[in-house]
């Protein structure tokens, strides 16, 4: 298996751009070019994860949070970071972290912990916005819905739960060709009137390519009229964090109980208030403070996410429930999620769960 096979279908499940401006998400060691016989996926890359891999046969470490965050000017063995990377290079390892574009897209880390959860009616908690751009051309009237098809099939047209939206106008084309030109319709050096529709369509940036490598496969002419214009519209199906609904409205506690035995945390720091009844609830996955006031806006009963400091407890306002299970504790799935998707992605290819436990926070209960 290449490798640029796998990372390719991991850029499909959460493409780079979705990541936060601060990340390191993608390709940390390894050339694309190499040959993989199988992988290890894990939370973390340590070193321990790195023997592991060797012991197995993995030239591919999986992991969801990056081991270089921040440029190194040297690698000489001074600290875990360094001893990663050499440890790694050295065995012909290469690493892949897919840290907050997975946290982004809908089908990733918090999706994994409301399944946990059992909570349903999901969606993003904060939906980013400027990752969408629209789409306008003209073609013939009599071309218009294979150039339409052949758009939806390139990612075209999903704005939310629909597929295969577009808007469409019909009016009159005008032009003529110099004595270069090689027109489809007409003959050049005469002025020509065709029949043509508007057709407008929104897509994610990150399928600009793919989107006008369609348009040009399907539209007819020789020189194809085309506006591309960025949207500051929020985009629901990616963003950070994610809320829903428990099937039934229980007791705070009774929450907090049997969250503790589905996140396996040992400890599980939060705002009390008193009878209090929840349902609606809304989670983060790792460091999530910056969401708190999303979360109150949201008519959040419970905000699950981990790493929050003191004085962050008070910004709950007496609103909400603030719920610090842990940052491994809420993101320890995401080890699932990736080996299920390249298990189905590549049913022939092996992949296996560490089997190291990289929470470096040890809890005496």
């Amino acid at each position: 298996m290449k490798l640029s096979s796998i990372i390719a279908a991991l850029e499909e499940l959460a493409p780079p751009s979705f990541q936060e401006n601060y990340d390191n998400s993608g390709l940390i060691t390894g050339d694309p070019s190499l040959e993989i016989r199988a992988a290890v996926v894990s939370l973390d890359c340590t070193e321990a994860v790195v023997d592991e891999a060797i012991a197995h046969g993995a030239d591919l470490i999986v992991a969801h949070h990056p081991i270089i965050f921040s440029g190194l000017k040297k690698i000489t063995g001074k600290n875990y970071v360094e001893r990663v990377i050499i440890k790694a290079i050295r065995n012909n390892i290469a690493i892949y972290a897919i840290h907050t574009n997975l946290d982004n897209v809908a089908n990733g880390v918090n999706k994994k912990i409301c399944e946990k959860l059992r909570l349903e009616n999901l969606k993003i908690l904060s939906p980013k916005k400027d990752l969408l751009k629209k789409l306008t051309t003209f073609c013939p009237s009599a071309v218009a819905e294979k150039v339409r098809i052949a758009l939806w099939s390139a990612g075209g047209g999903v704005i939310g739960n629909y597929d295969s939206t577009s808007f469409s106008v019909e009016g009159v084309g005008t032009f003529r060709g110099n004595e270069e030109s090689n027109p489809v319709i007409g003959e050049k050096g005469k002025l020509e009137r065709e029949p043509e529709e508007r057709i407008e369509m929104i897509f994610p940036s990150h399928l600009e390519k793919k989107i006008l490598a369609a348009l040009r496969l399907s539209h007819p002419y020789e020189e194809i009229a085309f506006d591309l214009v960025p949207l500051a519209n929020r985009w629901n199906l990616v963003g950070s964090g994610m809320i829903g609904e428990l099937k039934n409205e229980i007791a705070l506690e009774k929450f907090l109980s049997e969250m503790k035995i589905k996140l396996k945390a040992d400890v599980i720091r939060y705002t009390k208030i008193e009878n209090k009844k929840v349902k609606k609830i809304a989670v983060c996955g790792g460091s999530g403070s910056f969401l708190i006031a999303s979360a109150i806006a949201a008519g959040a009963d419970v905000f699950v996410t981990a790493d929050l400091k003191y004085h962050q407890f008070f910004d709950g306002e007496g609103k909400i429930v603030l719920a610090d299970p842990g940052h491994f504790e809420t993101e320890q799935y995401t080890i699932d999620h990736l080996t299920d998707f390249l298990k189905q992605k590549f049913p022939t290819f092996a992949v296996r769960q560490t089997g190291i436990n990289t929470n470096p926070i040890t809890y005496l209960t």
